[in-house]
């Protein structure tokens, strides 16, 4: 009886940490574009977005909404955690490239 208990306890201890896991997102930079430009997360819940630069030059994530600035470098990838949002949209751009590259996070409920 003392180790269904035990088990039980686990159990109790890791479900909230499971469901503070963050979302995982995939974002891709090529010819100076975001794809997805719109990017759907979970309100009130951690994000990390992995941004790949599959141009040769370099491209900045920058988002005030957000208040992140994240430069990838061409050829390579960065990450962006971001922190649990309420719901909302949250626009960025590329920095360097802002009449072409620009997105938005949408924090459904």
């Amino acid at each position: 009886m003392t180790r269904i208990a035990l088990a039980m306890a686990l159990l109790c201890l890791a479900a909230p940490a499971l469901a503070d896991e963050p979302t995982q997102v995939e974002l891709i930079i090529k010819d100076h574009r975001f794809t997805p430009a719109e990017i759907h997360v979970p309100a009130g819940k951690p994000t990390i977005i992995t941004v790949r630069n599959q141009d040769e030059t370099a491209e900045e994530f920058d988002s005030s909404a957000l208040k992140i600035e994240k430069v990838v470098a061409g050829g390579t990838y960065g990450t962006v955690r971001l922190r649990p949002l309420g719901a909302g949209q949250y626009p960025f751009m590329g920095e360097y490239h802002a009449d072409t590259a620009q997105g938005v996070v949408i924090a459904d409920p």
